[in-house]
C-alpha cells in the first residue's frame, strides 16, 4: 500500500477525504441516556450548510439520478423509493444518524464502475432507514447493486437505541477476483462504551458467530485471501490489517485524535501514548471502544471537538508554529521538508478546514420530533455555537441555506461566510482576539442548553402537526439570533483590535477621552515566551545599544 502517498494526495486535492472526525458515545455511557455522536466534515474549500430532504412518495419507477458529494459529478441513476422520510443535515425524523471519516486503504480496491460515493450513500440513507440496523441493511444493498465508487470508510450509524460502526471498502472495477461490490464489517458499540474513528481503518478482529452485535458481507475474509492480504483462520481475521494498516499517518495524524478523546473522559489512556505517537512499531493498539470514567454529557462532547491536544504529549502550544499569538492551528499541508527532511504537523480535531460540525443527541423516551436534537455549526466547531437543529425540522434555517452563497460567494446572510470572516480574523491573532470570541461563543451555547428543557415541554404539549411546526421555527430562530450576533462580534473585532492594538471598554462600551476620540489604545507586544525565542533566534541583532 501506499498509505502515506494517498494520505498526502487525498487531504491535497480531494474534499472532504481523509480529513474527518466521529466521536460516539452509548446511551448507558452518556449522562441523560441518549445515544450521542459527533462529526467534523472537514475539507479546505468545503463549503456546505445544513442540507435538507423533504419526506416525499414517488410512483413505482422513479429513478434518483446521483451526484458525488465531494465533485458534483453525475454517477448515473439510481431506483427511487417509493417513500422517503424528513432529512434535516446528518438526522432523520426517526432520529437516525449518521456520519463518516475516509481511511482510504489499498488504493486498488476502488471501484470506478460504482454510482454512489460515501456521501451520495449517507444521505440516500437517511431518507431510506428508520433505524440503525435498517440504515446498516441500505447502504449495505445499495452498494451491492449500484457499486461503490470510493476509498475505504468508517461509518458512524446510530439511533435512539443503538450505535453502530461500519467500514467499508469497494472490491475493484474488474472484480474477477471475487462476487460482491464491496467487503465491509459493521458492530455494535457496547451501550456502556465510547467509540471514535478519524480517517483510520479500527476494526481489526470480530466475532463473526455473534450475529446479533456483528454483521459483515459474505466475502470479507475471502477476498483477502484471494487477493493475497491474507491467510490465516477465519477468527483470525483482521479487517484493517488486510485493507488499511495502521502507519505512522494513520496513528499519529488520525488514530491520536481519538486518543484525545478517549483520554478526556477514560482512565489509563497513557499506556496508549506510544499507539498515538505512531513511532514505535510494537506498541500496544488503541482498543476500539473503552469504559469512561464518568457519565459524557452532549456538552462534553461538543467540547471534545473542540479539542487541540490541550494538557497532553501532543499539544499545540509548545512552539513557534502557533506564531506570535500562539495560534493552535497549523498550516496546510500535513507534511512539510527542510533541506530534504520530511516533517509534519499535529492534526487535532478542531482544524481551520472544518466545513461544519456537529453533536447528535438521540432520544428513545421522547416523541421522535423532540427528542433527536442536532446541534450544529457551520464552522470550525472551536470558534462557533452549536445551535438547535430538531430533526423534525421542515426546513433549512436561511442563514444555512442561503440564496445565492456558494464556496465562491460571500454573503452576509450565510452562516458559513460570517462565521468564517470572524474565524480568519481570530486564527493569526489568536491569543488576542479569541477570548472576546470565545466569551459570546459560551454565552450562546448555554442559553441554548438551558432553554432545551423549557421548549422540548412545550413542544410536548403540542400534537404532532403543532410540534413540528414549533420546533421548526425555534430551529429557524436560534440560527437567526446566531447569525446576527455574529455579525456584530465579527465588526467589535475589528474595533477593538485594529491594527494589532487594544481599544478600552467601560461596561461594554469603547471609551473615549474628553475630546471625543478614542481612548488611547494598549498595545500588548510579543508575550514573553515569543520575546525569548526571537531573541534566542536572532541574537543582538535586534539589541538596543547601552549608550
Amino acid at each position: 500500500m501506499k498509505r502515506q502517498a494517498l494520505l498526502l494526495a487525498m487531504l491535497t486535492v480531494t474534499a472532504g477525504a481523509l480529513a474527518c472526525t466521529n466521536f460516539i458515545v452509548g446511551k448507558k455511557a452518556s449522562a441523560d441516556g441518549s445515544v450521542i455522536c459527533s462529526y467534523s466534515a472537514d475539507s479546505y474549500g468545503m463549503f456546505q450548510g445544513l442540507v435538507h430532504y423533504p419526506a416525499a412518495k414517488y410512483p413505482k419507477g422513479t429513478m434518483l439520478k446521483v451526484y458525488d458529494w465531494d465533485t458534483n459529478k453525475y454517477g448515473g441513476e439510481i431506483l427511487q423509493a417509493e417513500e422517503t422520510y424528513n432529512v434535516i443535515g446528518n438526522i432523520n425524523e426517526w432520529q437516525l444518524t449518521i456520519g463518516e471519516t475516509t481511511f482510504g486503504g489499498r488504493e486498488e480496491m476502488v471501484d470506478t464502475t460504482g454510482i454512489i460515493d460515501y456521501g451520495s450513500l449517507i444521505y440516500i440513507t437517511l431518507q431510506r432507514a428508520k433505524n440503525a440496523r435498517e440504515a446498516i441493511d441500505v447502504m449495505t444493498s445499495l452498494v451491492e447493486q449500484y457499486g461503490y465508487n470510493s476509498e475505504g470508510e468508517t461509518f458512524t450509524i446510530c439511533d435512539p437505541n443503538e450505535a453502530w460502526i461500519m467500514e467499508m471498502m469497494g472490491c475493484a472495477s474488474d472484480r474477477k477476483v471475487e462476487k460482491g461490490r464491496t467487503v465491509w464489517v459493521a458492530l455494535r458499540i457496547p451501550d456502556d462504551m465510547i467509540c471514535g474513528h478519524a480517517n483510520q481503518s479500527r476494526i481489526t478482529k470480530f466475532n463473526m458467530k455473534d450475529k446479533e452485535n456483528v454483521r459483515y458481507s459474505k466475502n470479507v475474509v475471502s477476498y483477502a485471501r484471494k487477493m493475497g492480504w491474507f491467510s490465516g483462520k477465519d477468527e483470525d481475521f483482521s479487517y484493517n490489517a488486510a485493507y488499511a494498516a495502521p502507519d505512522f499517518s494513520g496513528r499519529r495524524i488520525c488514530d491520536a485524535r481519538v486518543w484525545s478523546f478517549f483520554n478526556r473522559y477514560a482512565d489509563g489512556m497513557d499506556r496508549y501514548i506510544p499507539w498515538a505517537e505512531g513511532r514505535d512499531p510494537n506498541a500496544e493498539p488503541m482498543p476500539l471502544w473503552v469504559k469512561p470514567a464518568k457519565k459524557v454529557s452532549v456538552a462534553d462532547v461538543r467540547e471534545a471537538m473542540r479539542d487541540h491536544f490541550e494538557d497532553t504529549p501532543f499539544s499545540l502550544d509548545g512552539d513557534i508554529g502557533g506564531g506570535i499569538w500562539e495560534m493552535p492551528y497549523r498550516p496546510t499541508p500535513l507534511y512539510f521538508k527542510v533541506d530534504g527532511k520530511e516533517y509534519f504537523n499535529e492534526r487535532p480535531v478542531s482544524t481551520q478546514q472544518a466545513g461544519f460540525v456537529f453533536v447528535s443527541q438521540m432520544r428513545s423516551w421522547m416523541p421522535r420530533q423532540a427528542g433527536g436534537c442536532f446541534w450544529f455549526a457551520n464552522d470550525d466547531g472551536n470558534m462557533v455555537p452549536f445551535t438547535p437543529v430538531y430533526c423534525c425540522a421542515t426546513e433549512s434555517p436561511r442563514p444555512y441555506n442561503t440564496p445565492g452563497a456558494d464556496a465562491l460567494n460571500f454573503s452576509m446572510d450565510n452562516a458559513f461566510w460570517v462565521q468564517n470572516w470572524v474565524s480568519n480574523m481570530v486564527y493569526p491573532r489568536y491569543s488576542m482576539l479569541f477570548p472576546s470570541l470565545k466569551e459570546v461563543r459560551d454565552s450562546l451555547d448555554r442559553s441554548y442548553m438551558l432553554a432545551q428543557k423549557e421548549v422540548e415541554d412545550k413542544a410536548l404539549l403540542l400534537d404532532e402537526q403543532a410540534r413540528v411546526k414549533y420546533l421548526t421555527a425555534y430551529t429557524a430562530e436560534k440560527a437567526d439570533q446566531m447569525l446576527a450576533r455574529w455579525q456584530k462580534l465579527a465588526t467589535y473585532l475589528i474595533v477593538k483590535y485594529n491594527d494589532m492594538t487594544v481599544k478600552p471598554e467601560e461596561n461594554g462600551q469603547f471609551t473615549r477621552n474628553r475630546y471625543g476620540m478614542g481612548s488611547t489604545v494598549k498595545r500588548p507586544g510579543y508575550s514573553e515566551k515569543y520575546a525569548r525565542e526571537l531573541i534566542k533566534q536572532t541574537g543582538n541583532k535586534f539589541a538596543k545599544p547601552e549608550k
